[in-house]
Protein backbone atom coordinates (compact mmCIF):
# COMPACT_ATOMS: atom_id res chain seq x y z
CA UNK A 1 0.00 0.00 0.00
CA UNK A 2 2.95 2.11 0.55
CA UNK A 3 4.67 1.57 -2.53
CA UNK A 4 2.46 3.26 -4.64
CA UNK A 5 2.38 6.35 -2.63
CA UNK A 6 5.91 6.61 -2.93
CA UNK A 7 6.40 6.22 -6.38
CA UNK A 8 3.65 9.13 -7.13
CA UNK A 9 5.99 11.32 -4.86
CA UNK A 10 8.80 10.41 -6.55
CA UNK A 11 7.23 11.00 -9.94
CA UNK A 12 5.77 14.68 -8.62
CA UNK A 13 9.07 15.83 -7.46
CA UNK A 14 10.60 14.38 -10.56
CA UNK A 15 8.38 16.89 -12.64
CA UNK A 16 8.68 19.33 -10.18
CA UNK A 17 12.59 19.69 -10.73
CA UNK A 18 11.74 19.24 -14.52
CA UNK A 19 9.81 21.97 -14.59
CA UNK A 20 12.15 24.07 -12.58
CA UNK A 21 15.13 23.62 -14.45
CA UNK A 22 12.98 24.45 -17.88
CA UNK A 23 11.93 28.17 -16.45
CA UNK A 24 13.84 29.99 -17.73
CA UNK A 25 15.17 33.10 -15.62
CA UNK A 26 14.72 36.61 -16.17
CA UNK A 27 18.38 36.70 -17.84
CA UNK A 28 18.00 33.40 -19.93
CA UNK A 29 14.14 35.14 -20.95
CA UNK A 30 15.60 37.71 -22.31
CA UNK A 31 18.27 38.45 -25.14
CA UNK A 32 20.86 40.99 -24.16
CA UNK A 33 22.92 43.06 -26.39
CA UNK A 34 25.50 45.22 -25.75
CA UNK A 35 27.40 47.91 -28.05
CA UNK A 36 31.03 49.34 -26.13
CA UNK A 37 32.40 52.02 -27.37
CA UNK A 38 35.86 52.91 -25.77
CA UNK A 39 37.55 56.54 -27.21
CA UNK A 40 41.26 56.91 -26.30
CA UNK A 41 43.28 57.81 -28.91
CA UNK A 42 42.38 61.04 -30.09
CA UNK A 43 44.02 62.45 -32.63
CA UNK A 44 44.43 66.41 -32.19
CA UNK A 45 43.98 66.51 -28.36
CA UNK A 46 45.77 64.31 -25.52
CA UNK A 47 44.73 60.50 -25.71
CA UNK A 48 42.42 59.66 -22.27
CA UNK A 49 43.86 56.39 -21.37
CA UNK A 50 41.40 55.38 -18.31
CA UNK A 51 39.06 55.35 -21.58
CA UNK A 52 39.88 52.25 -23.25
CA UNK A 53 40.23 50.44 -19.94
CA UNK A 54 36.49 51.50 -19.11
CA UNK A 55 35.95 49.91 -22.10
CA UNK A 56 37.26 46.68 -21.50
CA UNK A 57 36.09 46.28 -17.97
CA UNK A 58 33.08 46.92 -18.97
CA UNK A 59 32.78 43.96 -22.01
CA UNK A 60 34.10 41.74 -19.43
CA UNK A 61 31.46 42.98 -16.57
CA UNK A 62 28.77 42.66 -19.39
CA UNK A 63 29.56 39.07 -21.08
CA UNK A 64 29.08 37.59 -17.53
CA UNK A 65 25.66 38.72 -16.98
CA UNK A 66 24.40 37.61 -20.06
CA UNK A 67 24.88 40.25 -22.79
CA UNK A 68 26.21 39.57 -26.35
CA UNK A 69 28.66 42.36 -26.40
CA UNK A 70 29.98 44.25 -29.20
CA UNK A 71 33.28 46.02 -28.66
CA UNK A 72 34.87 48.88 -30.33
CA UNK A 73 37.52 51.26 -30.07
CA UNK A 74 39.09 54.74 -30.73
CA UNK A 75 36.28 55.28 -33.90
CA UNK A 76 36.34 58.18 -36.45
CA UNK A 77 33.14 59.77 -37.23
CA UNK A 78 32.00 57.65 -40.01
CA UNK A 79 32.91 54.54 -38.08
CA UNK A 80 30.57 55.65 -35.17
CA UNK A 81 28.04 56.10 -36.95
CA UNK A 82 27.99 52.86 -38.54
CA UNK A 83 28.57 50.85 -35.49
CA UNK A 84 25.49 52.25 -33.95
CA UNK A 85 23.82 51.59 -36.89
CA UNK A 86 25.04 48.34 -36.97
CA UNK A 87 23.89 47.68 -33.47
CA UNK A 88 20.19 48.88 -34.11
CA UNK A 89 20.14 46.25 -36.95
CA UNK A 90 20.89 43.64 -34.47
CA UNK A 91 18.99 44.90 -31.71
CA UNK A 92 16.07 44.76 -34.56
CA UNK A 93 16.39 41.30 -35.67
CA UNK A 94 16.12 40.01 -31.66
CA UNK A 95 12.97 41.14 -31.30
CA UNK A 96 10.99 43.17 -29.06
CA UNK A 97 12.00 40.96 -25.81
CA UNK A 98 15.13 42.46 -26.18
CA UNK A 99 17.27 44.62 -23.60
CA UNK A 100 19.81 46.84 -25.94
CA UNK A 101 23.20 48.46 -23.72
CA UNK A 102 24.92 51.32 -24.83
CA UNK A 103 28.37 51.95 -23.20
CA UNK A 104 30.58 54.78 -24.13
CA UNK A 105 33.75 56.23 -22.63
CA UNK A 106 35.00 59.47 -24.27
CA UNK A 107 34.86 62.95 -24.79
CA UNK A 108 31.23 64.39 -24.93
CA UNK A 109 30.57 68.19 -25.66
CA UNK A 110 27.45 70.64 -25.69
CA UNK A 111 26.63 72.86 -28.03
CA UNK A 112 23.61 74.78 -28.68
CA UNK A 113 21.81 72.94 -25.96
CA UNK A 114 22.68 69.63 -28.10
CA UNK A 115 24.70 66.79 -26.24
CA UNK A 116 27.35 65.24 -28.91
CA UNK A 117 29.44 62.33 -28.34
CA UNK A 118 33.28 63.21 -29.64
CA UNK A 119 34.89 60.98 -32.56
CA UNK A 120 38.91 60.75 -32.30
CA UNK A 121 38.79 62.48 -35.74
CA UNK A 122 37.41 65.60 -34.22
CA UNK A 123 39.18 68.95 -35.35
CA UNK A 124 37.05 71.82 -35.03
CA UNK A 125 38.00 75.38 -35.50
CA UNK A 126 34.83 76.96 -34.42
CA UNK A 127 31.53 75.41 -32.78
CA UNK A 128 29.87 74.90 -35.97
CA UNK A 129 31.97 72.58 -36.99
CA UNK A 130 30.95 70.32 -33.87
CA UNK A 131 27.45 69.08 -35.59
CA UNK A 132 29.19 68.65 -38.57
CA UNK A 133 32.16 66.42 -37.42
CA UNK A 134 29.96 64.68 -34.02
CA UNK A 135 27.71 62.38 -33.32
CA UNK A 136 24.24 63.73 -32.00
CA UNK A 137 23.79 61.80 -28.72
CA UNK A 138 20.11 62.05 -29.58
CA UNK A 139 20.38 60.74 -32.91
CA UNK A 140 21.71 57.73 -31.18
CA UNK A 141 18.91 57.68 -28.60
CA UNK A 142 16.44 58.15 -31.38
CA UNK A 143 17.80 55.05 -33.95
CA UNK A 144 17.37 52.73 -30.83
CA UNK A 145 13.92 54.39 -29.23
CA UNK A 146 12.19 53.61 -32.31
CA UNK A 147 12.76 49.54 -31.75
CA UNK A 148 10.67 47.55 -30.21
CA UNK A 149 12.95 46.49 -27.18
CA UNK A 150 11.83 45.46 -23.52
CA UNK A 151 14.54 48.17 -22.58
CA UNK A 152 17.20 50.48 -23.60
CA UNK A 153 20.37 51.06 -20.99
CA UNK A 154 22.59 53.75 -22.05
CA UNK A 155 25.73 54.35 -19.84
CA UNK A 156 27.56 57.76 -20.82
CA UNK A 157 31.32 58.37 -18.82
CA UNK A 158 31.43 60.85 -21.68
CA UNK A 159 31.61 64.37 -19.70
CA UNK A 160 35.09 64.29 -19.21
CA UNK A 161 36.88 68.20 -19.47
CA UNK A 162 36.60 70.00 -23.06
CA UNK A 163 39.83 69.49 -24.47
CA UNK A 164 39.28 71.82 -27.41
CA UNK A 165 40.51 75.06 -27.78
CA UNK A 166 38.26 76.56 -30.08
CA UNK A 167 35.52 75.84 -28.13
CA UNK A 168 36.29 77.83 -24.77
CA UNK A 169 32.72 78.84 -25.31
CA UNK A 170 30.89 76.06 -25.37
CA UNK A 171 29.30 74.75 -22.09
CA UNK A 172 30.40 72.76 -19.47
CA UNK A 173 29.37 69.23 -19.53
CA UNK A 174 26.14 67.80 -20.87
CA UNK A 175 22.85 69.06 -21.01
CA UNK A 176 19.87 67.39 -19.49
CA UNK A 177 18.20 64.72 -21.61
CA UNK A 178 15.11 63.38 -20.00
CA UNK A 179 14.07 59.95 -20.80
CA UNK A 180 10.34 60.55 -20.19
CA UNK A 181 9.96 62.77 -23.53
CA UNK A 182 10.61 60.17 -25.58
CA UNK A 183 9.81 56.55 -26.14
CA UNK A 184 9.02 54.84 -22.75
CA UNK A 185 11.51 52.27 -21.79
CA UNK A 186 14.61 54.16 -21.24
CA UNK A 187 17.30 54.87 -19.06
CA UNK A 188 20.17 56.73 -19.22
CA UNK A 189 23.15 57.76 -17.11
CA UNK A 190 26.09 60.22 -16.74
CA UNK A 191 29.29 59.81 -14.92
CA UNK A 192 28.44 63.21 -13.47
CA UNK A 193 25.66 65.96 -13.03
CA UNK A 194 24.28 67.69 -16.44
CA UNK A 195 26.58 70.83 -16.81
CA UNK A 196 29.55 69.15 -14.60
CA UNK A 197 32.84 67.77 -15.58
CA UNK A 198 33.78 64.02 -14.52
CA UNK A 199 37.42 63.11 -13.67
CA UNK A 200 39.59 60.33 -15.65
CA UNK A 201 40.75 59.24 -12.01
CA UNK A 202 44.48 58.28 -10.95
CA UNK A 203 43.46 54.39 -11.50
CA UNK A 204 42.90 52.28 -14.35
CA UNK A 205 39.39 53.20 -14.46
CA UNK A 206 37.48 56.28 -14.28
CA UNK A 207 35.68 56.58 -10.94
CA UNK A 208 32.50 56.23 -12.70
CA UNK A 209 33.49 52.90 -14.09
CA UNK A 210 35.45 51.94 -11.38
CA UNK A 211 31.88 52.19 -9.22
CA UNK A 212 29.73 50.66 -11.91
CA UNK A 213 32.60 47.28 -11.96
CA UNK A 214 31.78 47.04 -7.91
CA UNK A 215 28.35 47.31 -7.78
CA UNK A 216 26.87 46.01 -10.89
CA UNK A 217 28.27 42.18 -9.93
CA UNK A 218 25.51 42.60 -6.68
CA UNK A 219 22.76 39.87 -7.23
CA UNK A 220 19.16 40.44 -7.32
CA UNK A 221 19.60 44.74 -7.42
CA UNK A 222 17.00 46.30 -9.75
CA UNK A 223 19.14 48.94 -12.40
CA UNK A 224 17.46 52.16 -10.37
CA UNK A 225 19.09 50.73 -6.73
CA UNK A 226 22.13 50.17 -8.93
CA UNK A 227 22.92 53.54 -9.88
CA UNK A 228 21.71 55.02 -6.57
CA UNK A 229 24.65 53.06 -5.24
CA UNK A 230 27.34 53.98 -8.04
CA UNK A 231 25.95 57.83 -7.13
CA UNK A 232 27.24 57.43 -4.05
CA UNK A 233 29.97 55.62 -3.79
CA UNK A 234 31.41 57.71 -6.81
CA UNK A 235 30.87 60.88 -4.22
CA UNK A 236 32.80 59.38 -1.69
CA UNK A 237 35.51 58.57 -3.95
CA UNK A 238 35.66 62.01 -5.15
CA UNK A 239 35.09 63.86 -2.22
CA UNK A 240 31.89 65.18 -3.47
CA UNK A 241 33.66 66.86 -6.86
CA UNK A 242 31.67 64.46 -8.90
CA UNK A 243 28.09 62.93 -8.47
CA UNK A 244 26.38 60.54 -11.05
CA UNK A 245 22.90 61.39 -12.25
CA UNK A 246 20.21 59.38 -14.06
CA UNK A 247 16.95 59.50 -16.19
CA UNK A 248 14.41 56.62 -16.51
CA UNK A 249 11.23 56.04 -17.97
CA UNK A 250 11.41 52.15 -17.76
CA UNK A 251 8.44 50.25 -17.65
CA UNK A 252 10.08 46.64 -16.98
CA UNK A 253 12.15 45.30 -14.12
CA UNK A 254 16.03 44.36 -14.96
CA UNK A 255 18.74 43.44 -12.84
CA UNK A 256 22.43 42.81 -14.27
CA UNK A 257 22.49 39.62 -12.19
CA UNK A 258 20.12 37.68 -10.49
CA UNK A 259 20.39 35.94 -6.93
CA UNK A 260 19.20 36.38 -3.21
CA UNK A 261 18.78 40.14 -2.35
CA UNK A 262 18.19 38.99 1.51
CA UNK A 263 21.99 37.75 1.70
CA UNK A 264 22.92 41.87 0.30
CA UNK A 265 23.72 44.17 2.88
CA UNK A 266 21.34 47.44 3.00
CA UNK A 267 23.00 50.72 1.69
CA UNK A 268 23.95 52.64 4.96
CA UNK A 269 21.75 55.03 5.92
CA UNK A 270 19.17 53.89 2.99
CA UNK A 271 15.09 52.75 4.04
CA UNK A 272 12.28 52.50 1.78
CA UNK A 273 11.94 56.56 2.15
CA UNK A 274 15.11 57.19 0.27
CA UNK A 275 14.20 55.32 -2.35
CA UNK A 276 10.83 56.00 -2.88
CA UNK A 277 10.58 57.54 -6.53
CA UNK A 278 8.30 60.38 -5.97
CA UNK A 279 9.79 63.94 -5.65
CA UNK A 280 9.01 65.42 -2.35
CA UNK A 281 9.24 69.10 -1.05
CA UNK A 282 12.38 70.57 1.00
CA UNK A 283 9.58 70.88 4.14
CA UNK A 284 9.09 66.99 3.89
CA UNK A 285 12.71 66.39 3.29
CA UNK A 286 13.52 68.63 6.92
CA UNK A 287 11.23 66.27 8.76
CA UNK A 288 12.57 62.92 7.39
CA UNK A 289 16.34 64.06 7.85
CA UNK A 290 15.75 65.76 11.45
CA UNK A 291 17.61 64.25 13.65
CA UNK A 292 19.57 62.14 11.75
CA UNK A 293 23.83 62.22 11.61
CA UNK A 294 25.12 63.96 8.98
CA UNK A 295 26.71 61.24 7.14
CA UNK A 296 23.58 59.23 6.93
CA UNK A 297 21.65 61.80 5.90
CA UNK A 298 23.91 63.11 3.34
CA UNK A 299 24.19 59.66 1.79
CA UNK A 300 19.89 59.90 1.85
CA UNK A 301 20.17 62.89 0.05
CA UNK A 302 22.93 61.96 -2.28
CA UNK A 303 20.56 58.20 -3.09
CA UNK A 304 17.45 60.81 -4.18
CA UNK A 305 19.81 63.42 -6.15
CA UNK A 306 17.19 66.26 -5.69
CA UNK A 307 17.16 69.71 -5.49
CA UNK A 308 14.72 69.29 -2.98
CA UNK A 309 16.49 66.67 -0.92
CA UNK A 310 20.14 68.44 -1.33
CA UNK A 311 18.13 72.44 0.27
CA UNK A 312 17.18 70.55 3.37
CA UNK A 313 20.13 69.11 3.78
CA UNK A 314 22.27 72.68 3.15
CA UNK A 315 19.50 74.12 5.68
CA UNK A 316 19.71 71.71 8.40
CA UNK A 317 23.51 71.12 8.26
CA UNK A 318 24.74 74.51 7.82
CA UNK A 319 28.32 73.64 9.63
CA UNK A 320 28.77 70.70 8.05
CA UNK A 321 31.58 70.02 5.14
CA UNK A 322 29.90 69.01 2.60
CA UNK A 323 27.52 71.71 2.69
CA UNK A 324 29.77 74.32 0.78
CA UNK A 325 29.75 71.51 -2.16
CA UNK A 326 26.12 70.92 -2.06
CA UNK A 327 25.76 74.51 -2.92
CA UNK A 328 27.34 74.14 -5.29
CA UNK A 329 25.18 71.28 -7.24
CA UNK A 330 21.95 72.71 -6.52
CA UNK A 331 23.13 76.59 -7.85
CA UNK A 332 24.59 74.20 -10.93
CA UNK A 333 20.86 71.89 -11.32
CA UNK A 334 18.46 74.44 -10.58
CA UNK A 335 20.91 76.32 -13.69
CA UNK A 336 20.67 73.10 -15.99
CA UNK A 337 16.82 72.71 -15.27
CA UNK A 338 16.38 76.54 -16.59
CA UNK A 339 18.90 75.59 -19.50
CA UNK A 340 16.69 72.73 -20.49
CA UNK A 341 13.79 74.67 -20.19
CA UNK A 342 14.68 77.49 -22.39
CA UNK A 343 16.03 75.39 -25.17
CA UNK A 344 12.66 73.15 -25.13
CA UNK A 345 10.15 76.06 -25.51
CA UNK A 346 13.07 77.42 -27.90
CA UNK A 347 11.46 81.33 -27.85
CA UNK A 348 12.44 84.64 -27.53
CA UNK A 349 10.68 85.16 -24.06
CA UNK A 350 12.62 81.83 -22.64
CA UNK A 351 16.44 82.77 -23.18
CA UNK A 352 15.49 85.98 -22.09
CA UNK A 353 14.38 84.60 -18.66
CA UNK A 354 17.36 82.45 -18.82
CA UNK A 355 19.38 85.16 -19.21
CA UNK A 356 17.76 87.36 -16.52
CA UNK A 357 18.77 84.72 -14.20
CA UNK A 358 21.94 83.23 -15.32
CA UNK A 359 23.09 86.39 -17.50
CA UNK A 360 27.16 84.97 -15.86
CA UNK A 361 27.16 81.65 -16.72
CA UNK A 362 29.12 79.53 -19.39
CA UNK A 363 25.92 78.99 -21.22
CA UNK A 364 25.07 82.85 -21.34
CA UNK A 365 27.18 83.49 -24.52
CA UNK A 366 24.88 80.50 -26.42
CA UNK A 367 21.98 81.45 -24.80
CA UNK A 368 22.39 84.96 -26.64
CA UNK A 369 23.49 83.16 -29.87
CA UNK A 370 20.32 80.95 -30.11
CA UNK A 371 18.14 84.59 -28.82
CA UNK A 372 19.16 85.78 -31.81
CA UNK A 373 18.39 83.17 -33.93
CA UNK A 374 14.83 83.25 -32.36
CA UNK A 375 14.49 86.86 -33.38
CA UNK A 376 15.76 86.80 -37.12
CA UNK A 377 13.06 83.95 -37.25
CA UNK A 378 10.74 85.83 -35.71
CA UNK A 379 11.25 88.89 -37.51
CA UNK A 380 10.71 87.21 -41.05
CA UNK A 381 7.59 85.89 -40.04
CA UNK A 382 5.91 89.63 -41.21
CA UNK A 383 7.84 89.38 -44.38
CA UNK A 384 6.85 85.91 -45.57
CA UNK A 385 3.15 86.71 -44.60
CA UNK A 386 3.15 90.00 -46.63
CA UNK A 387 4.52 88.25 -49.75
CA UNK A 388 1.27 85.81 -49.15
CA UNK A 389 -1.27 88.34 -50.84
CA UNK A 390 0.46 87.87 -54.33
CA UNK A 391 0.78 83.83 -54.97
CA UNK A 392 0.05 85.14 -58.59
CA UNK A 393 3.23 87.24 -59.19
CA UNK A 394 5.41 84.37 -58.12
CA UNK A 395 3.61 81.57 -59.45
CA UNK A 396 3.99 83.52 -63.13
CA UNK A 397 8.02 83.95 -62.50
CA UNK A 398 10.23 81.47 -63.91
CA UNK A 399 11.46 78.27 -61.58
CA UNK A 400 14.64 77.79 -63.43
CA UNK A 401 16.08 78.60 -66.45
CA UNK A 402 15.14 75.75 -68.46
CA UNK A 403 11.26 76.98 -67.59
CA UNK A 404 11.94 80.46 -69.07
CA UNK A 405 9.26 80.82 -72.02
CA UNK A 406 10.56 82.49 -74.38
CA UNK A 407 8.71 85.38 -75.91
CA UNK A 408 8.06 85.30 -79.92
CA UNK A 409 9.38 88.13 -81.79
CA UNK A 410 5.59 89.00 -83.06
CA UNK A 411 2.11 87.94 -82.24
CA UNK A 412 0.93 84.88 -83.20
CA UNK A 413 -2.41 86.11 -83.76
CA UNK A 414 -2.68 90.17 -84.36
CA UNK A 415 -6.68 90.01 -84.01
CA UNK A 416 -6.42 88.76 -80.36
CA UNK A 417 -5.38 92.52 -79.14
CA UNK A 418 -8.87 94.04 -80.09
CA UNK A 419 -10.53 91.39 -78.05
CA UNK A 420 -9.01 91.64 -75.49
CA UNK A 421 -9.07 95.61 -75.46
CA UNK A 422 -13.36 95.16 -76.35
CA UNK A 423 -13.76 93.24 -73.29
CA UNK A 424 -11.91 95.59 -71.25
CA UNK A 425 -14.31 98.50 -72.65
CA UNK A 426 -17.40 96.62 -71.97
CA UNK A 427 -16.51 95.91 -68.12
CA UNK A 428 -17.74 99.27 -67.17
CA UNK A 429 -21.48 98.80 -68.37
CA UNK A 430 -21.15 95.71 -66.52
CA UNK A 431 -19.84 96.44 -63.40
CA UNK A 432 -22.96 99.01 -63.28
CA UNK A 433 -25.46 96.80 -63.62
CA UNK A 434 -23.75 94.31 -60.51
CA UNK A 435 -23.32 97.04 -58.34
CA UNK A 436 -26.93 98.76 -58.98
CA UNK A 437 -29.46 96.38 -59.36
CA UNK A 438 -32.61 97.29 -61.13
CA UNK A 439 -35.59 97.64 -58.54
CA UNK A 440 -38.36 94.70 -59.16
CA UNK A 441 -41.15 95.72 -60.77
CA UNK A 442 -44.42 96.18 -58.70
CA UNK A 443 -46.97 93.93 -60.88
CA UNK A 444 -49.80 95.84 -62.96
CA UNK A 445 -52.78 96.14 -61.20
CA UNK A 446 -55.20 94.23 -63.84
CA UNK A 447 -53.06 91.68 -62.74
CA UNK A 448 -53.96 91.41 -59.29
CA UNK A 449 -57.77 92.49 -59.71
CA UNK A 450 -57.98 89.49 -62.32
CA UNK A 451 -56.83 87.30 -59.73
CA UNK A 452 -58.61 87.93 -56.90
CA UNK A 453 -62.58 87.69 -58.39
CA UNK A 454 -65.81 89.81 -56.35
CA UNK A 455 -67.51 87.83 -53.62
CA UNK A 456 -70.46 86.45 -55.98
CA UNK A 457 -73.38 87.14 -54.02
CA UNK A 458 -72.54 91.03 -53.51
CA UNK A 459 -73.07 93.55 -55.96
CA UNK A 460 -71.70 97.02 -55.87
CA UNK A 461 -72.50 99.64 -53.68
CA UNK A 462 -74.42 102.49 -54.60
CA UNK A 463 -72.31 104.93 -56.25
CA UNK A 464 -69.80 102.58 -57.23
CA UNK A 465 -70.42 102.35 -60.58
CA UNK A 466 -69.83 105.36 -62.17
CA UNK A 467 -66.57 106.12 -59.51
CA UNK A 468 -65.81 102.64 -61.01
CA UNK A 469 -66.49 103.48 -64.30
CA UNK A 470 -64.14 106.57 -64.04
CA UNK A 471 -61.21 104.62 -62.59
CA UNK A 472 -61.29 102.28 -65.14
CA UNK A 473 -61.08 104.85 -68.18
CA UNK A 474 -58.64 106.35 -66.48
CA UNK A 475 -56.57 102.99 -65.97
CA UNK A 476 -57.68 101.81 -69.58
CA UNK A 477 -56.63 105.59 -71.24
CA UNK A 478 -53.41 105.39 -69.60
CA UNK A 479 -52.37 102.18 -70.06
CA UNK A 480 -53.49 100.94 -73.45
CA UNK A 481 -56.14 98.56 -72.44
CA UNK A 482 -59.30 97.75 -70.71
CA UNK A 483 -59.62 96.92 -66.84
CA UNK A 484 -62.16 96.08 -64.22
CA UNK A 485 -62.51 99.23 -62.44
CA UNK A 486 -65.13 97.82 -60.00
CA UNK A 487 -62.48 94.90 -58.48
CA UNK A 488 -59.75 97.31 -58.54
CA UNK A 489 -61.79 99.90 -56.37
CA UNK A 490 -62.99 96.09 -54.08
CA UNK A 491 -59.03 95.11 -53.60
CA UNK A 492 -58.00 98.69 -52.78
CA UNK A 493 -60.58 99.41 -50.83
CA UNK A 494 -63.07 102.70 -50.88
CA UNK A 495 -61.67 106.06 -52.09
Amino acid sequence: MRRPVFCNFLLASGLLAFTQLMTPTDAAAEARLALVIGQSAYRTVPELPNAANDAKGMTELLGNAGFTVTSAANLGQNEMRAAISDFAGKVSASGADTVALVFYAGHGLQIDGENYLVPVDLDPKREADIPLQGVRLNDMLNTLGALPTRARIFMLDACRNNPFPALSGAGHGLAIVDTKAGAPGSFISYSTSPGAEAEDGNGLDSPYTTAALTVAKQPNLPIEEVFKRIRVAVAQSTDGRQIPWESSSLTTDFRFFGGDSSSQPALPGASAMALASGTRSVAEWRKDLQGKEAKVAYELVLTDDTVEAYQAYIELYTQDARTPRLRTVVERRRQMLAWERAVAINTRASFEAYLANWDNSDLAATARRLLLRVQNRNYALPVAAAAIPAPVAVAMAPTCPCSTPTPPASPVNPAVAPVIKKRVDDTPPKRKVVETPPKPRRPPPEEVVYERAPPPDRGPPPGAVMQGIGIGIGIGMGMGGGGRGGDYHNDRGRY
